[in-house]
């Protein structure tokens, strides 16, 4: 069925291919020079071949003299080719001026889509009938094409090609308003004479690229294994529309990449020559990438046929052995993140064209249009690397003050990009706290007395809002709806909650400390969206019941998908060990999870349910516990993992990923402290990242590298900031950089810098006391209290000084954060003279054994 509906959606691509509709201001300067196509007052009636009196003859497949009357109008027409036996086309000689035709194609078919001499094919009717091969484009003013010697399209006989249809697309129908007839085509140079080496099209296509509007860089990857006989290609032709800045192709052998063809789609779209010979064998990966920009678009772009959308097309003109002649084929799989990490880094490099080069290209330019013109790929000048996503840093001074948090399980964001926090107060989450049954086993101590929802600023953190007391028991998930509604999941209530602003109920699902698998009972849920268009939101229940389900936005169920996956084995898409965090793309109308216990993520159709992919990297390791997405940089997911249950494992930390291809994009952590167990992510479209640290008891700010604060040096045990040192790195950088400078600007610059250090800076030697001398008396202290413990113990050591333990004899100390100083134990370790506040969360089913945690 998938590859039933995978055709369709080729088909209707096809069809709509190429389109452009509105010329950018680039294509509309200077136009290819050679001959217009003069357009005759009658257009010849093109519906028999002539007959031809040799081996060689001509095709003519021509518009029948058609005024659109609407942009964007797709019409098509056929002409037979000679029966009875086989021809080859061995050339194609464009007749149309991109003043009045977008883009041409030419279809071998069996049949036309119908008899009439020209029909709508943009809407009313397809190409063909049945199967459509494409056997030659043309777009942009782009000159013919020509064929290598002994090589042709195979047509008629038992090819199953006994029509060619032309399909043209007229985009800006501003040419037609004195009402001429156009006749534009394609003529065919043909040959009975049998060619030993027939020609094909490969296609590559990209079907879901996503374009956010202003995003500087959108890759489009596709990649399939090539499985058939041995083919060379000659000759490739890539196709965008305005957004597009380069498309390249790669055949991909033994990890070794080599380039197939590389091209602005902003040159004339005619089918370049490769610059050295080359083949593909069955085994080899065939590959291409596409560069865009969203710079000057408002909206978001997509893959699609309108003036509004994006198209990711190459297409690879190739020659093969008579007897395993295949003349077509396509591509539509999107590539492998692990395998595009590999691309050479040129295919992230856009082509300038000027407004001759967009027109002429770098080729010589013959006086007639009847002359054949093979283009080579252009020299590029003066490339730029286009900027990737920057990384992440910690702000080290945030939140400047200290928050008194519970457990953090889950983190958000409302409409105007304030930080959410949602937390469990004084309780906590261990082996104790459910049965077998998943039964809450300590619902005699009430609810949480505290505000579980705090609102901050996320600048200053000042409180702006905070609501949920006595409410919650164990909280779990946290979301929020474009009405800045609470939407949050508690595992010991097995309940699901909206709450307005204020924390009134607007609605709550399930039934209050009783688990269940029906359509009105949860066990221990873990995460909610909404979908901010439709209102429907989606659970993840979750612990014991690993599936998704949908519900109208009154909390009538509407269904649910997943099961749970096994223990051994390779789990399968659509199975859960933990569907654990929940994140919606609306502009795809996808639900994407972070399947906690299978350490990926898989992404599905939000109305339906349907699997689409899964996202894995052995960076993740096992598990992996929260994502987030947002639609700056082409659509970008942010994802936390955890440590391992058994063994040391990858490290814990954070993630940003191409949620188009799924390639891993970067990595983060903070730079002065560890993850301890990141539960939960939040992603800002300022590119703003927050992490809730279940263990932690905290919320981490993460921020592009060039966004990231001054990291200030603080006086330990004191507030005061060293800010002078501001002015000693700023004229060490100068010296720096100023030897990569002519010498005049280097005399300014450092003369500059001195000035400054001068008026501001303290002399590196007083900065060097003002850090040593608290530290000494700190450590004087603790040595002195460690010497005063031994006495009185009778002279027994420790292993060492323990700051934590110092810091908590002292009531107005907090010995939090402190104790993993001078500890390297697992996650599962527990604070001695905390009693039962373990720092361990979420012990709970379904275990993989009795002991074994699930945070």
């Amino acid at each position: 069925m998938a590859a039933f509906i995978n055709k369709l959606l080729l088909v209707f691509l096809i069809l709509q291919n190429n389109c452009m509709c509105h010329e950018s201001a680039l294509s509309l300067l200077t136009r290819y020079k050679q001959n217009p196509w003069t357009l005759p007052s009658n257009c010849p009636q093109n519906r028999q071949p002539e007959k031809p009196n040799s081996l060689n003859f001509k095709l003519d497949v021509r518009m029948p003299g058609v005024t659109p009357l609407m942009s964007d109008s797709y019409f098509c027409t056929f002409v037979p080719v000679p029966s009875g036996q086989k021809s080859y086309i061995v050339d194609f000689k464009p007749h149309a001026s991109m003043e009045t035709v977008h883009h041409m194609l030419l279809f071998g078919c069996s049949k036309p889509a119908t008899n009439e001499d020209y029909w709508d094919c943009g809407s009313s009717y397809a190409t063909c009938l049945y199967e459509a091969k494409i056997m030659y484009a043309w777009a942009r003013n782009a000159p013919p094409t020509q064929l290598p010697t002994d090589v042709g399209f195979r047509v008629g006989g038992n090819t199953g090609i006994n029509y060619i249809v032309l399909q043209v697309h007229y985009g800006d129908i501003t040419a037609f308003r004195d009402n001429h007839k156009d006749c534009s085509g394609v003529t065919l140079q043909m040959t009975f004479r049998q060619q030993p080496l027939i020609a094909g099209i490969y296609l590559l296509m990209s079907h879901d690229a996503v374009i956010p509007p202003g995003e500087k860089v959108v890759n489009a990857d596709i990649a399939c294994l090539y499985k058939q006989a041995t083919i060379h290609p000659f000759a490739f032709r890539t196709h965008t529309h305005q957004l597009g800045q380069v498309v390249s192709g790669y055949r991909v052998r033994d990890g070794k990449w080599t380039l197939i063809g590389r091209q602005s789609p902003q040159m004339p779209q005619a089918f370049y020559h490769l610059e050295h010979p080359m083949d593909i064998k069955y085994g080899d990966t065939i590959t291409a990438r596409c560069v865009f920009t969203g710079k000057g678009r408002t909206t978001v772009t997509l893959i699609g046929g309108t003036s509004k959308d994006e198209m990711c097309n190459l297409y690879i003109m190739y020659y093969m052995d008579a007897k395993h002649a295949k003349p077509y084929a396509y591509c539509m799989q999107t590539g492998s993140p692990e395998l595009f990490k590999q691309i050479p880094p040129e295919a992230n490099i856009p082509i300038p064209v000027s407004p001759d080069m967009a027109i002429h290209g770098h080729h010589t330019v013959k006086d007639s249009p009847d002359e054949n013109v093979i283009l080579q790929q252009p020299k590029r000048e003066e490339e730029v690397v286009l900027d990737q996503v920057s990384h992440l840093e910690e702000a080290i001074d945030w939140p400047g003050e200290k928050l008194e948090l519970g457990q953090v399980s889950g983190v958000a964001l409302d409409s105007k990009t304030n930080l959410v926090i949602f937390h469990r107060g004084n309780h906590v989450w261990d082996e104790n706290s459910f049965d077998h049954k998943h039964i809450y086993q300590a619902q005699g101590i009430g609810p949480i007395q505290y505000n579980t929802i705090l609102m901050l600023d996320p600048v200053t953190v000042k409180v702006l809002n905070a609501v949920g007391a006595n409410v919650f028991y164990l909280p779990h998930g946290i979301s929020m709806d474009k009405d800045d509604n609470f939407w949050v999941t508690d595992v010991a209530l097995h309940q699901v909650f909206k709450l307005g602003p204020r924390g009134d109920y607007l609605l709550v699902l399930g039934e209050a400390f009783q688990p269940g698998s029906d359509s009105n009972h949860f066990c221990q849920p873990t995460d909610v969206v909404v979908d901010p268009v439709r209102g429907n939101f989606y659970v993840a229940d979750g612990y014991c019941n690993s599936r998704i389900i949908q519900f109208s936005p009154n909390g009538k169920f509407i269904m649910q998908w997943g099961e749970e996956s096994s223990l051994s084995g390779i789990p399968k898409p659509g199975q859960f060990f933990i569907p654990h965090s929940l994140t919606f793309v609306p502009i795809l109308d996808q639900l994407c999870v972070a399947d906690r216990e299978n350490g990926r993520i898989q992404c599905f159709v939000a109305q339906s349910g349907q699997f689409l992919r899964e996202i894995e990297h052995p960076e993740f390791g096992t598990r992996l516990f929260a994502v987030s997405y947002t639609a700056n940089n082409g659509g970008l997911l942010y994802a936390v993992n955890g440590g391992a249950l058994v063994g040391k494992g990858v490290p814990v930390q954070g993630f940003i990923l191409n949620f188009t291809t799924g390639e891993l994009l970067d990595i983060f952590k903070p730079s002065q402290e560890d993850f301890l167990m990141p539960h939960d992510i939040v992603a800002a479209d300022d590119k703003t990242v927050y992490v809730g640290d279940i263990q932690a008891k905290r919320v981490w700010k993460f921020v592009p590298a060039e966004k990231a604060e001054h990291r200030s040096v603080k006086k330990a045990g004191t507030g005061m900031e060293m800010h002078e040192i501001d002015a000693t790195e700023t004229f060490l950088e100068a010296e720096i950089e100023g030897k990569m400078r002519a010498p005049e600007m280097l005399r300014k610059h450092k003369t500059n810098s001195v000035l400054k250090q001068s008026s501001t800076a303290v002399s590196p030697v007083l900065i060097t006391l003002l850090l040593i001398i608290p530290v000494v008396m700190l450590v004087g202290i603790g040595v002195f209290i460690h010497w005063r413990k031994g006495k009185t113990y009778g002279g027994k050591s420790s292993r060492g000084l323990n700051l934590g333990n110092f810091f908590a004899s002292h009531r107005s100390y907090s010995r939090k954060g402190f104790d993993r100083l001078s500890t390297e134990g697992s996650d599962q370790e527990k604070d001695d003279e905390e009693g039962t506040d373990s720092e361990t969360e979420e012990y709970s089913a379904p275990p993989i054994a009795a002991t074994t945690s699930s945070s």
